[in-house]
């Protein structure tokens, strides 16, 4: 039995990063399914609006830069303005995947990856546990992933900033232990969305959007603190540290654990990563 009060998500307000596209509209979409009402906000804050729109009355979109607290802190302001309800559920969704040797990435794209990955989410928990904690209950998802339990070659920074918001996540969970709000990292194996397109990822376990949601809308309930999707690609991870070095290098190899740097569509990946450029400058 969970030692959270419960959430009852008919009615409640749930306001999502990176909400336009992918995961974070999928996402949307489970809550309001569910009952909820859903902010969307995304960079871009006219696709945010169009799809909020599209979703019905009980969806708002807004404009969000994660990476700054000023944006962040408008936007919470401007979702509990316009449902009238105080936030129930943070799903910390933003995040950019630039690939490439580790030697070859720009400083410039580097800091951005940890400002959108790690720093977002940050300020995002930051600027509603405060409150959460004085109405005593409450429940932020940071959609982090298992590249943050498993590191592969030419996604050296992304797999920083993804360990790093499974071990923030972790230490700020033991922190609200006693406060009735609850932290949980949503860890997705390779989602078929933009962040991986133009990667050939072979036999790696690849998964939805819709997937992510279903396991973002059930934490909810289960208040879990880790839930990787799918599941068994978490418990392989889990492995992972106790397989010898030499026996784990043939396994990568023989699943071309390297496909962000060898197995790479510059075409399709192109149009990606000059987003994410535009986006970092």
């Amino acid at each position: 039995m969970t030692r959270y009060p419960p959430l009852d998500l008919d009615g409640a307000l749930v306001v999502i990063t990176g909400a336009a596209r992918g995961i974070g509209l999928a996402t949307a979409r489970a809550f309001l399914e569910a009952g909820a009402r859903v902010a969307l906000g995304d960079l871009d804050g006219p696709l945010a609006e169009q799809v909020a729109d599209d979703l019905g009355p009980r969806a708002s979109g807004h404009g969000l830069d994660v990476t700054d607290a000023g944006s962040f802190a408008a936007f919470l302001d401007a979702a509990v303005a316009t449902h009238g309800t105080p936030v129930d559920v943070l799903v910390n969704n933003a995040g950019i995947m630039p690939n490439g040797a580790f030697v070859e990435q720009s400083e410039r794209v580097d800091r951005a990856t940890m400002d959108v990955n790690v720093f977002g989410v940050i300020t995002g928990m930051r600027l509603v546990l405060p409150e959460m904690v004085e109405r005593g209950r409450g429940h932020v998802v940071n959609v982090a992933s298992l590249a943050g339990k498993v590191p592969l070659r030419g996604l050296a920074v992304y797999n920083a900033s993804k360990f790093a918001v499974v071990g923030l996540t972790a230490a700020t969970r033991l922190e609200m232990e006693s406060s009735g709000v609850s932290v949980t990292a949503v860890l997705p194996s390779a989602v078929r969305t933009e962040l991986s397109s133009g990667i050939d990822l072979g036999v790696l376990p690849t998964v939805d959007p819709e997937d992510i949601a279903r396991a973002v809308v059930g934490s909810v309930r289960t208040r879990r603190g880790e839930i990787a999707v799918p599941s068994y690609a978490g418990a392989l991870a889990a492995t992972t540290p106790l397989v010898p070095e030499r026996l784990m290098g043939l396994v990568r190899r023989a699943v071309h654990d390297d496909a962000a740097i060898a197995r790479v569509d510059p075409a399709v990946r192109g149009a990606y990563l000059r987003r994410i450029g535009a986006d970092a400058d």
